[in-house]
């Protein structure tokens, strides 16, 4: 994808807003070592699939949380600036991405 507004943050992220975004990601690395524990023990099916169903909604929740930070910051600074149409352009596209 082409990053033709920023890239890096108009607003960098704080180290505690870091810090849980990364202590998130490692939860759910966990998670997907524990399902590649399960295939191997050859668990129910059923509850792999409970186990995949929780990541990708960690992983959205992830997702949201880093959008509507760039809506806050990013997308609003462009706006002020005047490139506000550009930015939603963009921001548009990878909400259609991050919807399938």
């Amino acid at each position: 994808m082409d990053h033709f507004l920023h890239d890096h943050p108009v607003n960098p992220r704080t180290d505690s807003e870091k810090q849980a975004a990364v202590n998130r990601l490692k939860r759910i690395e966990g998670q997907v070592r524990g399902i590649q524990k399960m295939i191997e023990e050859d668990r129910y099916c059923v509850d792999i699939l409970v186990q995949i169903s929780a990541i990708n909604a960690a992983l959205k929740k992830v997702g949201f949380q880093v959008a509507e930070r760039h809506v806050k910051h990013c997308v609003s600074h462009a706006v002020k600036s005047g490139e506000g149409e550009k930015s939603i352009e963009e921001l548009m596209e990878v909400l259609k991405r991050f919807s399938k």
